[in-house]
C-alpha cells in the first residue's frame, strides 16, 4: 500500500458556546478553524485524522501539514506506522517552530488506515485491555462565584460523569472559595480535580494544594508551567495531594519527570505526545517506572477518539477525560458521550470506528487543501 494524496478541510467551528452565553473576548478568535485531514492510498483506503484550532493555529497548521510533510509520506507505506512515525520524528528535531502535534495527527491517520485495511479497531490491533473507561467532565474556566461552580458541580454528578475538574487559575484568595463550593455540591467523596492550567507561582500552589488537601480533591493538575521540573518536584514532596503534571512536555522529556519522582501522576494525549504510537510509548514508560498516565482530552474529535482506543489500550491509566459538548463535533451517533454508568466505550468498527457527519463537515468547510502524486 502506498500513500497517493493528502486533502485537508479547514473546519469553521463557532467559539461562543466555549463562553457560555458571554461575548467572545476581543483577543480570542470568534471562529475557530480546524484542519480535517484525509490521508488517501492506492487501494482507495482513506485514514482520518484532524488537527487542533481553538488558539488561531487551525489554517498554519494544514499548510504545515501540506508543505512539510506531504513530501516525507508521499509514496510511502502508512502501514508501516512505526517507520513513518521515526521518519516524523526525525524530520521534527530541525523543524523548530513546529511540535510533535503534526507528527501526533498523521499518525492518527496511519493507525485508522491499517485497521481499515484489516479490519480492526484501533483498540483491537493495539490490545484491549477493556472497553470503556471511567470519565470525568471538566467545567468552565468562566464560573466566577462559588455560586456558578456550585451548581455546574451538581450539574455534572447528575449527568452520570464519575468526578468534575475545575480549571481554576485566579490565585488562591479567589480558587479556594470556589474549589471548597465544589466539594459542598458533590458532598464528600465524589471525585473532584483542580488543573490551574500552569497559572500559579510557587507559592500559591502551595498554599492551593493544602487547601485541596483538606477538601480532600483527588488530584491537583499544572499548578505552573510543566518544564519547572525543580518546583515540581519540590511541590510533590510539600504536598500529600497527587500533583498530575507532563501534558504540555514531550515524549522525549517525560522520562526526566519520572525519573526525578517530580511528580505523581503523568499527563498525555495523541497529540502532544506524538500520536497513538507516541503515547502508547509514554505509557509503557510509566508503567514500567510505576506511574499512572492520564488520558488528556484535546477539544478535537477524532484525536478525542484516538485517545479513548489508547485509554483502553492500557492498564494504568483510571480516567478519560470529557469536555464540554461543542467538541464532539462531525462525528454520528455521539461516540464522546458517557453511558449510564458514566463510562466512554471504545468503538468497534475499523480503525478508528466512527462514522463522520458529512453534511455537517460539508457545511462548516471553508477551504480545501489537496496535495496528490
Amino acid at each position: 500500500m502506498k500513500i497517493t494524496g493528502m486533502t485537508t478541510r479547514i473546519l469553521a467551528l463557532d467559539a461562543s458556546p466555549w463562553f457560555g452565553g458571554n461575548p467572545v473576548p476581543a483577543d480570542i478568535p470568534a471562529i475557530w478553524h480546524y484542519p480535517f485531514t484525509i490521508i488517501s492510498t492506492d487501494e482507495g483506503i482513506d485514514g482520518w485524522t484532524m488537527g487542533y484550532g481553538a488558539n488561531g493555529e487551525g489554517r498554519g497548521s494544514a499548510y504545515q501539514l501540506h508543505d512539510v510533510f506531504l513530501p516525507l509520506i508521499m509514496g510511502k507505506d502508512p502501514l508501516q506506522h512505526e517507520a513513518r512515525w521515526q521518519e516524523m520524528m526525525a524530520l521534527n528535531r530541525h523543524l523548530y517552530p513546529i511540535s510533535d502535534g503534526l507528527v501526533g495527527v498523521l499518525d492518527v491517520a496511519f493507525w485508522d488506515i491499517k485497521g481499515k485495511a484489516t479490519g480492526q479497531s484501533i483498540g483491537n490491533m493495539l490490545g484491549l485491555y477493556r472497553d470503556r473507561v471511567p470519565s470525568y467532565r471538566t467545567g468552565s474556566h468562566f464560573n466566577g462565584t462559588p455560586e456558578l461552580v456550585y451548581a455546574e458541580a451538581q450539574q455534572m454528578k447528575s449527568e452520570g460523569y464519575l468526578g468534575y475538574k475545575l480549571s481554576l487559575f485566579s490565585g488562591p484568595k479567589k480558587d479556594i472559595p470556589r474549589l471548597r463550593a465544589a466539594r459542598e455540591a458533590v458532598g464528600p467523596d465524589f471525585p473532584l480535580m483542580q488543573d490551574c492550567v500552569a497559572g500559579y507561582n510557587f507559592t500559591q500552589a502551595l498554599e492551593t494544594g493544602r487547601a485541596l488537601e483538606a477538601l480532600n480533591y483527588y488530584w491537583f493538575e499544572e499548578p505552573f508551567p510543566d518544564r519547572n521540573i525543580a518546583m515540581l518536584k519540590r511541590l510533590t514532596e510539600e504536598l500529600s495531594i497527587p500533583i498530575l503534571a507532563t501534558e504540555t512536555s514531550t515524549l522525549r522529556e517525560l522520562p526526566e519527570y519520572l525519573q526525578q519522582h517530580a511528580v505523581d501522576l503523568a499527563r498525555g494525549d495523541v497529540f502532544i505526545k506524538a500520536g497513538i504510537t507516541g503515547l502508547r510509548k509514554a505509557a509503557a514508560l510509566c508503567e514500567v517506572m510505576g506511574y499512572n498516565i492520564e488520558v488528556h482530552t484535546l477539544h478535537t474529535p477524532l484525536l478525542d477518539i484516538a485517545n479513548l482506543h489508547v485509554a483502553c489500550s492500557i492498564s494504568n491509566s483510571q480516567f478519560v477525560e470529557s469536555h464540554h459538548p461543542m467538541f464532539r463535533f462531525g462525528l454520528k451517533n455521539a461516540p464522546l458521550d458517557i453511558d449510564a454508568n458514566g463510562y466512554q466505550r471504545v468503538p468497534t468498527g475499523p480503525g478508528l470506528g466512527v462514522e463522520l457527519d458529512w453534511d455537517w463537515i460539508d457545511n462548516h468547510t471553508i477551504t480545501t487543501l489537496i496535495g496528490t502524486l
